[in-house]
This record gives C-alpha cells, structure tokens and sequence, in this order.
C-alpha cells in the first residue's frame, strides 16, 4: 500500500504540489482565524446560578434557596455535578456539565428548568444566569481619571455611560463595575415617631415603592382631539420623597418627613478599590464571552474606549489597570521566535548532513505545510493559539523532519546501490 502511494505521488508530482500548496493556503487562512491567547482556558463547562435575598441569613438561604434549586436541577441532561454555596444574603449554585456539551445549550436548558424551580421560592426571589464566561475571561482592567469629580460621581458615569458603551463591544459578555459609592435615597426612619403615629414600617415601604412610578389612565376624546391621562409620579429630587404621605392622622397626612430623614448617599460597601496606593479609585472588569478570541477583543474594546472618551466630561480618561493583550503578544511573540529559530537551525543541519540542497529543500518544506495544517485541526478542535499549543508544535518540529530525514537518506543510499551495480 505505501509503496503504492509512494508510486503513485512520484508519478503525479504536479497534483501532490498542488495539493501541497493548497493545504498551505487552507492553513495560512486557519492562523488567521484562530483564536490567540495567552493561557489556555482549561475551565469547566459550568452555568452559574445567583440569588440574591437581602437580609437572609446563609441557613435560611440554604433552606428556602438553595437546596430546592439544587434538587431541581439535577434532571438535565448532560450534568456531571452541581455544586452550590449559601451566604448571608446570596445564593450561587454551579451546574457542570460535559465537556461536549454547548454551553449556550446547557444555559437554555438551566433556563428552561429555573422557570418550574421558581415557583418553589419566596415570593419575590427571581433566580438569574452568571454571564456566558469562564473563570480565564477577566481580559481587561481599567479605572477612571477623574480628579475633579467624587467618587459618587465617577461610579454613576462608569454605570449609566462607560459600562454600557463597552458592553456593545462583539465578545464582551459583561462589564463588571467597581469601586466608588452607588447612589441611593437613603430614608432613616425614627421608630419612636413610628410608635406615635400608630404606623406600621411595611406601611412606609409600601408608601415609597407605590410612589415612585408613573400610573396610567384612559384615553377621552374632546373637540375632536384625543388626550391621555397618566400620572407622573417617579421620584426626581429629595423633597419628592420627604412629601410621600405614609398616613392620616385626624385628616391630616402624615409624611415621610414626618417620621424619618431623608438624604443622598452612597450604598453600603464591604470593601474599597485603592490604586497603587493612590486613593480610591472607580473603574470596571471586562469579561469575555466563552470561546472568542482574546486578542481580538482586547483590541476592539480599546477602539470602543476611544469612541467613548468623545463624550466623557472635560479632564476625565480611562488607565488601564490590567491588560492581557501585553502578555498575550509577549507569550505568542515568544512562542513564534522560537519557532523561526528551530525552523533555521533544522535546515542548516540538514543541509550539512545531507550536503544536498535538493534533499534538504524537500525535508524544509515540510516544516511550514505541516505548522499551517496544524492551526486546520486547532480550529476543528476548538483550541486557541496560547503557549501550550505553540510550544508543542514547536517541540513537534523535530519529529516532523525526522521522518523526512530518514525518506531521504534511504532514498540517498538506494541510489548509491543502484549506481555501483549499473558500474559493476
């Protein structure tokens, strides 16, 4: 059979040229399309499930949260293991499934199962999805310039402007904001006025929430023009939220600034963002959607930030904190260095040994065709170009011009053979 193919390709030299040339084309394409990385992602396929609950201790979370979206996720198919943590207040439960399975098919069918797993909850509690990442997905950090701004400030501009700027970017699977102080309308109610007034807290909260939205009414037609009534009643300013009426008290209304104080701060923090050691600073992390290209994206979310900076207030620019696209060239850049040297230094050998340049430009050749052929199967297999997968086909190079080595040499001593008989 192979002294067949061997015959065979001898005789139809051009056809194995040009199926040559065409494998070395097909895999110049496939670099191109190949992912690049730094790192491979060798996490597993998982879907996050979060929970929040305010105010619940990790016991009462396990009970009512935890434990019955754990035991009603175990049907889908696929699943290897469902692992799941109970904090003050937050629920996560992991679902791993098989390494072949789709990830956007393990979440639509996460999805499917949290719809009947909802009606076992509190009411009120809404089960969500973590974003389509992996745990290698963190590919860039920045933080906001804004000496001139609060950090109040710059948290608001990274959320409602910066943060849904950069989450259209192709690839990115979510902008995670740090830093600074949310801000919020803060009511400190005084339960010594709540007992004078004979008024419930479930009362206020109720109160506050009714208030803050627009209501709508029907629509009447007058002279021949039609009008729609609706009420506006979304809270704009602090005096808004004073004004809320909680209660009567002998007809006369009894408001929220009646009972309480109201003001404009910031969200209870856990912890605080320094800087090198500079201050406090406000900024966000952006992760990358499951299988994408890292380079590409690091690449198109600083064009992003470009475009957005345009509308940014005077005397405000992003740092970057943290940019994987250094190491990614460094690593690759590295990685393809070594490549060229191996390539060189193989085929000066060769040509020494096989003091033949014919022999050895056919033994060359095959370096290049066969790299190229490699990204075909690293593209059909899913595997981006990082350090490991670079640095084993580099390792392969010897492999690769041994079996060349041998065919030519063999082939160099079958001549020779042939020669001292036709002599003899």
């Amino acid at each position: 059979m192979i002294n067949q193919l061997i015959s065979l390709s001898l005789k139809n030299r051009y056809i194995v040229l040009l199926i040559a040339a065409a494998l070395f084309g097909w895999g110049a394409y496939a670099i191109k399309e190949n992912p690049i990385d730094a790192i491979p992602d060798l996490s597993e396929n998982q879907v996050i499930v979060f929970t929040e609950w305010q105010g619940r201790s990790p016991q009462i979370m396990e009970d009512q949260v935890t434990y019955p979206l754990v035991s009603n996720l175990q049907g889908i198919p696929k699943v290897k293991a469902i692992r799941a943590t109970s904090m003050f207040g937050m629920s996560f439960v992991y679902i791993v499934f098989d390494d072949k399975a789709d990830v956007y098919w393990a979440r639509s069918r996460v999805l499917e199962r949290l719809n009947y797993a909802q009606r076992l909850l509190p009411q009120g509690i809404t089960p969500t999805l973590g974003p389509d990442g992996t745990g290698v997905g963190h590919i860039l950090w920045y933080t906001l310039d804004a000496k001139s701004m609060d950090l109040g400030e710059q948290r608001a501009l990274q959320d409602w402007y910066v943060k849904l700027g950069l989450q259209t970017v192709p690839g990115v699977s979510e902008v995670a904001s740090f830093g600074g102080f949310e801000k919020q309308y803060q009511v400190n109610i005084d339960p010594h006025k709540l007992n004078y007034y004979n008024i419930p807290l479930s009362q206020v909260l109720k109160a506050v929430k009714s208030n803050n939205n627009d209501v709508g009414g029907r629509k009447f037609e007058m002279n021949g023009t039609g009008y729609i009534v609706r009420g506006l009643g979304y809270i704009k300013t602090l005096s808004d939220v004073e004004n809320i009426p909680v209660g009567v008290i002998n007809t006369i209304p009894v408001k929220i600034k009646d009972i309480a104080t109201v003001q404009m701060g910031g969200d209870e923090r856990l912890g605080i963002f320094d800087q090198n050691g500079n201050g406090e600073a406000v900024g966000g992390i952006v992760v990358m959607r499951y299988g994408e290209n890292a380079d590409k994206v690091i690449h198109a979310v600083k064009d992003k930030m470009a475009d957005i900076q345009k509308g940014l207030p005077q005397g405000v620019k992003f740092k970057i904190a943290y940019d994987r696209s250094e190491l990614i060239e460094s690593a690759v850049g590295s990685v393809k260095h070594t490549l060229i040297e191996e390539m060189i230094t193989v085929s000066i050998i060769v040509i020494l040994f096989l003091f033949s340049w014919r022999s050895a430009l056919s033994i060359i050749i095959q370096i290049p065709i066969t790299i190229a052929a490699s990204f075909i199967l690293l593209n059909a297999f899913g595997i981006s170009s990082n350090i490991m997968s670079l640095t084993g086909i580099a390792l392969a190079i010897g492999v690769i011009v041994d079996n060349g080595i041998v065919m030519v040499e063999n082939s160099h001593r079958n001549l020779s053979v042939e020669q001292q008989k036709e002599r003899s």
